[in-house]
């Protein structure tokens, strides 16, 4: 049993016997099989196939066919024969198995170690790529990084500033209604101020950006990978992290800061419009309070966030595109995780620099 690789496929040669008293060996080089390219099974060289060869083949047959391309070449007609009857008598026999809570439990539990696991090896080759740029200048494809950053960054300018200011006019008018009950109107700019530039203005931002652009690089990514682009690319000598993934990633880090910094002025005019109209406070007097109450350490804390927030979008949505594996519910599958993946770590991450600022009392 051999396994030879190339930047297009994958070659799985059987030999010898494939019987009870060898499928123990055979089963831990099946393990081995990369599963991110066309495989192509020769099985020419079996001497011998027997039924526990065959429940073997059948198993990882189909175990690799869930995530690519398997072409089976070189068996005989008797081994064609005795897999009919197996996969016949398989079906036709066993019950399927029950599902249970504590089974799909433990299978969700593997199936996310094998995500994060996958993962840090898709960040791996990532920050290797980024480290080659680096050191490299001349590789950076800039042209296509500009063409990232218009379509990530310049034309989301629409929805982040009209979400940014609606949620401005909601915080001011929810506000306002408690702090004029204590007489203290003017208050509104500290809430509206601070919280759009240290924590909304960010947050929603990235949000927004992970379900438009996030969900766009998973797509496109995808998409290539079931037209088989990709390994076009590999078979050429192109690496798909330089070509595919480093532009999106540095467009995104480009222009999320500066999207959250359009977020910050579209929420403070929108707490502007609602408390001149619900608490009478002209744009005149909230903006000398603002300058008063929302220090500039405000917003650079908030712009901290935004190149975290830029790589994580970025990130997830690249490696769950090149999880995408041939079919289209497979691309709508890995689009939607993306979009959680990436809403939930920014949440998270968000909340780990809430922590931080706290303890160093910024």
């Amino acid at each position: 049993m051999s396994i030879k690789e190339d930047q297009q496929q994958v070659t799985l040669v059987s030999s010898g016997e494939w019987t009870l008293s060898t499928v123990q060996k055979i089963e831990p080089v099946l393990r081995r099989v990369p599963l991110d390219r066309r495989i192509v099974w020769d099985l020419s060289a079996v001497d011998e196939f027997d039924s526990a060869g065959v429940l073997l083949f059948i198993e990882y047959f189909e175990h690799f066919q869930k995530k690519t391309k398997v072409e089976p070449k070189g068996y005989t007609q008797s081994q064609k024969e005795m897999y009919d009857l197996l996969m016949g008598h398989t079906v036709a026999s066993v019950p399927p198995r029950k599902s249970s809570f504590v089974r799909d439990l433990g299978k969700s539990a593997v199936e996310g170690l094998k995500d994060i696991k996958d993962f840090v090896t898709f960040l791996g080759q990532l920050f290797s790529a980024v480290f080659h740029a680096l050191i490299h200048p001349g590789t950076m494809r800039l042209k296509e990084m500009t063409y990232h950053i218009h379509h990530s960054g310049f034309n989301a300018l629409l929805i982040i500033g009209l979400t940014s200011f609606l949620v401005g006019m909601v915080i001011a008018y929810q506000g306002a209604v408690e702090l004029a009950k204590f007489g203290a109107d003017i208050y509104i700019v500290d809430t509206v101020g601070i919280s759009i530039v240290r924590e909304l203005g960010p947050m929603i931002t990235a949000i927004v950006i992970a379900g438009r652009s996030g969900s766009a690089y998973t797509a496109e990514i995808g998409a290539m990978k079931i037209t088989e682009e990709i390994s076009a690319m590999r078979t050429m000598g192109f690496d798909p992290y330089s070509f595919l993934v480093l532009p999106r990633v540095f467009a995104l880090i480009i222009s999320l800061p500066l999207l959250i910094f359009f977020s910050d002025i579209m929420g403070i005019f929108g707490g502007m419009v609602a408390s001149d109209m619900q608490l009478n406070i002209t744009f005149s007097q909230f903006v000398d309070r603002l300058h008063e109450v929302v220090e500039v350490k405000h917003y650079i804390l908030g712009m901290i966030k935004g190149p975290v927030f830029a790589f994580v979008i970025a990130a997830v949505g690249c490696f769950r595109g090149f999880q995408v594996s041939d079919n289209t519910e497979s691309l709508g599958l890995h689009t939607t995780a993306s979009v959680v993946n990436s809403i939930f770590l920014v949440i998270a991450f968000d909340a780990l620099f809430s922590v931080i600022y706290t303890e160093l009392n910024l």
